[in-house]
């Protein structure tokens, strides 16, 4: 299988890379533009298939043979002692870009009509040291709780009952969580898409905002459990790199739009967890992708507590343009829980999108790739604990005291074995 690479510096619609901020997919419909008067940082990353690539893991790949260079020769500087032009055609190719960021201008978020305007009641952390399972404050619209399909299965791994529940029944007997904070009816996230003449690209697309429902012609987005992904998008996406995720309300039922899956959730491979060993919850914020691109998916951690982050597999999970895609979180500081922390959010605020820092993480052809870095330059916050990456390839943390990352200057990646496992640790 051939593979390509692109490297992601300070941009959105990139895979997780160690430097720069960008989204966990390809094609996000929010942009951060940063001036560049005067430039502070050159910065250059590795991806495959927009999935990070540790920098020693490449060179080892165009020692062994496995991969090479697209333009038939190394980049200046870079694994110094290899030129490859004769690969076989199987390898990889890596292609190698940068780009001048300035830190003395301030960035802006331009946004589209599918970025949700979302509100919500808590926005105050909590300070307990003794945290339970994250709850939260708002309000949810109404929803009707699932009933047995006709088969009376139900759960994760049950399949889901196409056209029997109506659009305002939201599937919790199928694997899906409710999120009922972003008060939509429990979905993480409602689109309604408009297409070319020939409906085969979405040209436009409308977000539902605090108070509506999935109602017909809507595309409804939605959470599963830890460690699992949602397994339901249309085929028809969007004709500039915008993404549609979720079920579809069609005749006032829920049909799928991915048959390839009878269920509402897949797992995903199984790699990396976090553990919490601080006082207060910790929320993890997943972009919904493909969906409207919002970090609306919780991973919240209490303290002691150690779950499964959701990993997806880019060899068969979503993928648009031949171009495979992996996960971007967003980690919030102690103390908000999803209410607050995984919300579309504001600068006067360290949480949402502008958390102080990334996580990106994919598989791809048989290795788990897993990076922290910062979130510039949507925000200039620093997190204030500690983060390190136990049982991985090689050394990659966060100093909260130095303010420093161990295994890279501006974040670090680091790749995990099919079959082996690691933890992110909180401390």
């Amino acid at each position: 299988m051939k593979l390509s690479a692109t490297v992601a510096i300070a941009a959105a619609g990139t895979l997780a890379a160690a430097q720069g901020h960008h989204h966990a997919h390809h094609h996000a419909h929010k942009r951060d533009t940063v001036a560049t008067s005067t430039v502070d940082e050159v910065v250059t990353v590795y991806q495959l298939d927009g999935t990070p690539v540790p920098y020693a893991d490449v060179c080892q790949g165009i020692k062994n043979g496995d991969y090479k260079w697209a333009e038939g020769a190394a980049p200046s500087g870079a694994c110094a002692t290899t030129t490859s032009t004769s690969i076989s055609v199987k390898a990889a190719e890596f292609i190698q870009t940068t780009v001048s960021i300035s830190s003395s201008t301030s960035s802006t978020v331009i946004t589209t009509s599918a970025v949700p305007t979302t509100s919500t009641t808590s926005t105050t952390p909590t300070t307990s040291s003794t945290s339970t399972t994250p709850t939260t404050s708002s309000t949810p619209a109404a929803t009707t709780t699932a009933s047995s399909s006709s088969s009376g299965t139900t759960g994760v791994d049950a399949a889901f009952p196409d056209g029997e529940l109506s659009c305002d029944t939201f599937p919790s007997d199928y694997g899906a969580v409710a999120l009922d904070y972003h008060n939509i009816g429990g979905w993480s996230g409602i689109q309604y898409p408009t297409y070319n003449s020939l409906e085969t690209l979405v040209e436009t697309i409308v977000t539902a905002v605090t108070g509506e429902s999935c109602t017909e012609g809507a595309f409804c987005s939605y959470q599963c459990p830890e460690g699992y992904l949602k397994s339901q998008w249309p085929s028809t996406q969007g004709a500039t790199g915008q993404s549609v995720g979720g079920i579809k309300c069609s005749g006032g039922k829920l049909v799928r739009t991915n048959t390839d899956y009878e269920t509402l959730c897949i797992p995903g491979v199984q790699a990396l967890s976090v553990k919490n060993t601080l006082s207060e919850t910790v929320c993890i914020c997943r972009t919904d992708y493909p969906g409207t691109e919002s970090e609306t998916l919780p991973s919240c951690v209490n303290p002691g507590q150690t779950i499964a982050l959701a990993n997806p597999d880019g060899d068969t999970y979503y993928q648009w343009e031949g171009k495979s895609t992996s996960a971007q979180y967003y980690i919030n500081p102690p103390g908000y829980l999803e209410a607050a922390a995984c919300t579309w959010g504001s600068s006067d605020k360290p949480l949402g999108n502008f958390a102080p820092m990334n996580l990106g993480l994919g598989y791809k052809g048989g290795l788990t790739y897993a990076s922290i870095f910062p979130n510039t330059p949507t925000t200039d916050a620093v997190l204030g604990f500690n983060v390190r990456y136990d049982g991985a390839s090689s050394e990659c943390a966060w100093d909260a005291n130095a303010k420093a990352y161990t295994g890279g200057g501006n974040g670090c990646t680091v790749s995990i074995a099919k079959g082996s496992s690691a933890t992110l640790v909180l401390y």
